[in-house]
């Protein structure tokens, strides 16, 4: 788990309470061990940065707790007080491992949403526990074994459901745990947390609404702009992002910002985000992916899939670079990542049909079942599917190798906000337009720059109507010549290459361009992999099948980006994670 050369690590071992721990820290300015009490008979070690509120901080105080900035020293301190209680207290995302002495019990333990993962394996008398599963297929080779209903998952919805995992006898942590191991070998599993606790509150009006978030809004992201630490924004065309610059109102200078760009032009994130800093008074800087970045694919593509025992597809690869050079800028990344999916119930993944020749016909049944798996667990409550599967099972692979960089703040995940989220009624619950308001009486400037889409405040004007036509088909139009080019029109570009009409589509709205860069540069690292008699005889695929795909697509008689993304992402899963000795 020590994946860079600034991680650190530290052990806890206390036989007595039958506890063997260890901890790895990304973050130079915490040590990787268990912060104590006063009375250093309640220790804790926290990954993550779960917030404590400034009352129960000044409560602790009133109690006569020196609390530290440091989470776990609050924990610590409100456990002793509270006791289990003491974990609702906590917020943004984390796990961790408490220890108490005095009751001789260690607690094991995670957030609200799941989201800060914890692998667990139950053998026996003994839960192994990792927050990478790597970990435990080091020490049970047993488990070196690829789960197939979890494996189809992941190729039909991008993860694994249900709290499943690609690997045999491994499963997560459910959200909200708090799992207490007793000196006598005894294991509680509970939970702290229920998502009906949200459900069931009553909805607010439209105008309660639009009220409350402008009143909670700015509070919640105080916690998440402060602290000893620099921190820089990661900033989009978007609105989520525009929220966060328009009421975190720093001063000039204060608050960097910097946004990811292609080769081809800037693209639109690019131009937006230098109008947005502007207005605030901000600098902004660009961090480009381009030959750098192809050179080194290979070794970040494998450990892409290595940091995130294979959650993270291949593509994974230019997080680990934009974020390694991030974190020059500043240690601390603030994103308005979350914000469509928690205030516009945005869905960000859904079951896909991959072409069925390339699997083996013992594998088809799992893909079906696969499907069906999806629709059941999407079923209910839309804002609950999102916070308490969506953001565990599928937002957590692209955060794993964000924060394998650099440390990763939200205000969207923050639990007051979501709770207000759960009380949005109707269209306010799906619409940009509370979003947009809040922007424009936070900062009037931000409102009237279009977005990447083309909208400004209000949205019902005539002119935003034919911006967004605009930069939807310039959108649809990139699509169409990347990802999701047919291969009709894939064999007629490939005629044309001499033109280079790449250079007309891409690069207006995304910074990475996968099906021409594994028709071109990377087409050798694709044979390499893909064609390798290893490669081709896994028992989930079909290796003739999988030898025409790859062929086509390189060879420009078609586009299978995706189905590429999948391929070399479980090959290198496969290497690295199932037959490696380590």
């Amino acid at each position: 788990m020590l994946h860079e050369d600034f991680y650190s690590s530290g052990t806890y071992a206390n036989p007595e309470l039958g506890i063997f721990s260890a901890f790895v820290s990304a973050d130079t300015s915490r040590p990787p061990s268990l912060v104590w009490n006063e009375g250093r008979n309640i220790g804790c070690f926290i990954s993550g940065e779960p917030v404590v509120g400034s009352s129960d901080a000044d409560w602790l105080g009133s109690r006569g707790h020196r609390v530290t900035g440091d989470a776990s020293s609050a924990l610590v301190c409100l456990y002793q007080e509270l006791g289990l209680a003491a974990f609702e207290k906590l917020n943004g995302w984390f796990s961790g491992l408490l220890v108490d002495l005095r009751q001789r019990q260690t607690v094991l333990f995670n957030d609200r949403y799941g989201l800060n993962r914890i692998y667990i394996h139950e053998e026996g008398d003994r839960l192994l526990f990792s927050s990478e599963a790597k970990s435990l297929l080091a020490v049970l080779p047993g488990l070196r074994k690829l789960d197939p209903r979890g494996l189809a998952e992941w190729f039909s919805c991008g993860c694994a459901l249900g709290n499943r995992t690609l690997f045999r006898e491994v499963s997560l942590l459910a959200s909200g745990s708090a799992w207490v191991s007793s000196g006598d070998g005894k294991l509680k599993k509970q939970n702290y947390f229920y998502p009906s606790t949200w459900e069931n509150q009553p909805a607010f009006s439209p105008t309660e609404f639009s009220e409350q978030l402008q009143q909670t809004f700015p509070r919640v992201l105080s916690r998440y702009t402060n602290g000893s630490r620099p921190v820089a924004m990661s900033l989009t065309g978007g609105l989520d992002g525009r929220m966060i610059m328009a009421w975190a109102r720093p001063g000039r200078g204060e608050l960097p910002c910097y946004t990811f760009n292609g080769t081809y032009r800037d693209c639109a994130d690019v131009r937006i985000a230098r109008k947005v800093a502007a207005a605030c008074g901000q600098p902004h800087q660009t961090i480009p992916v381009g030959s750098e970045f192809l050179e080194q694919f290979p070794r970040l593509a494998e450990q892409t899939v290595r940091i995130t025992d294979g959650a993270m597809d291949v593509t994974g690869a230019a997080e680990i670079y934009i974020n390694r050079l991030a974190r020059r800028i500043a240690p601390v990344r603030l994103t308005g990542n979350y914000g469509s999916e928690i205030l516009r119930r945005y869905v960000a993944f859904r079951s896909e049909e991959l072409p069925p020749e390339m699997f083996s016909s013992d594998f088809l049944p799992q893909l079906a079942a696969a499907a069906g798996a999806y629709a059941e667990e999407s079923a209910g409550n839309r804002l609950s599917f999102i916070a308490f599967k969506q953001v565990p099972w599928h937002h957590y692979a692209r955060l794993a190798v964000e924060q394998s960089q650099i440390s990763v703040r939200s205000p969207y995940l923050d639990n007051e906000l979501v709770a207000l989220a759960f009380r949005a009624p109707g269209e306010s619950a799906t619409s940009q337009a509370p979003a947009l308001r809040l922007i424009a009486e936070g900062n009037p400037l931000l409102g009237q720059i279009p977005t990447d889409r083309g909208i400004t405040y209000p949205a019902d004007r005539m002119t935003n109507r034919m911006n967004r036509s605009i930069q939807e088909f310039l959108a649809k139009a990139e699509y169409a010549y990347d990802y999701g080019m047919p291969d009709w029109l894939a064999r007629i570009d490939d005629c044309f290459a001499s033109f280079h009409l790449e250079r007309l589509f891409l690069g207006r709205q995304k910074f990475v361009h996968f099906r021409t860069w594994y028709r071109h540069q990377l087409a050798p690292y694709v044979r390499e992999v893909l064609l390798d008699p290893r490669s081709l005889s896994r028992s989930y695929l079909n290796g003739p099948a999988v030898e025409r795909l790859v062929n086509y697509h390189v060879s420009g008689a078609g586009n299978h980006t995706v189905e590429i993304h999948k391929l070399l992402t479980m090959e290198i899963a496969q290497r690295q994670l199932i037959d490696s000795a380590h």
